[in-house]
């Protein structure tokens, strides 16, 4: 009763704990209880595992394309991510998915390759990808899965590394049922914003957004969806709030695109600088 009481009390304190980040494309508050280096070091683990149990594409080709595509949208993020150690692995599936974990592991599986058309398409998928990745969801979401006592709350307090890895398996469907690590709604309507802002400062049409999921939707009509969208807003609500961002954002495609023609790089846009209030939050936070 004793350790039941004290485990309430962990999970009521944790939930009255303030945001402790933004996500600095949108200014959304999060509540996220784990470092960035922990985040990206559980990323790994789970990555080598998904490596391991499913089957790494030899194709030269398509790896070449997805490199390709990864980095040079990866490039335009615009600022730093230093336990981000990008990694661009094509899965030999049929399946329509790709995913992001933490710590920069990013898949695709060449059943979306292949349903895409175009290299835009693949990336503003890659840009989605990209842009879980940045907004720190996967460390969002495994807060929450601590917070709602997945696997318990007692961080700090009794959690060993192989607890916390399991937790962490658990809270993304890695093991058993691999290639779908599913996000929330909030999670992919973000990703979606951010991610189509990067593949534009890297130089990819924006406006292949809605004609890429144009396709899944026709596809989710005409039976069952892919798993890929089982966590993601309905169709028609996302493919209007693509077009919207994409007409928003062509500036910034030409701009890039000329840019690239040049011989220079693509586009990339400053990080904000934190507000007055949120650097007096970050001090009392640290206790400066």
């Amino acid at each position: 009763m004793k350790r039941l009481l004290a485990l309430l009390g962990a999970a009521l304190a944790l939930m009255s704990m303030p945001a402790c980040t933004t996500v600095q494309e949108t200014g959304r508050r999060q509540v996220i209880l784990m470092s960035a280096a922990e985040e990206a070091s559980l990323g790994a683990q789970a990555f080598a595992q998904i490596k391991q149990e499913e089957r790494v594409s030899t194709d030269p080709a398509v790896n070449a394309r997805i490199q390709r595509i990864g980095k040079r949208v990866a490039a335009a993020v615009g600022r730093d991510l230093p336990n981000a150690q990008w990694e661009f692995v094509v899965f030999d599936s049929d399946q329509i998915n790709a995913f992001a974990l933490p710590g920069g592991k990013i898949g695709f599986y060449t059943g979306l390759i292949n349903l895409a058309d175009s290299d835009d398409e693949i990336a503003v998928v890659m840009g989605h990808e990209i842009a879980h990745v940045t907004s720190r969801h996967g460390a969002e979401r495994q807060s929450q899965a601590m917070l709602l006592g997945l696997g318990g709350v007692a961080l700090g307090m009794s959690m060993r590394n192989n607890e916390y890895r399991d937790l962490f398996m658990t809270a993304y469907g890695v093991g058993g049922t691999l290639g779908v690590l599913a996000y929330s709604r909030e999670h992919e309507t973000e990703a979606d914003e951010v991610g189509l802002r990067f593949a534009a400062r890297a130089g990819y049409d924006p406006r292949a957004a809605v004609t890429f999921w144009t396709k899944m939707a026709e596809r989710e009509s005409g039976g069952r969806p892919p798993r890929f969208l089982s966590t993601h807003p309905p169709s028609q609500e996302r493919i209007a709030n693509l077009r919207r961002l994409a007409a928003e954002l062509m500036p910034v495609y030409e701009q890039a695109k000329a840019n690239l023609a040049m011989g220079g790089a693509p586009a990339r846009a400053p990080a904000p600088a934190a507000t007055a209030n949120e650097q007096q939050e970050l001090n009392r936070f640290l206790g400066r």
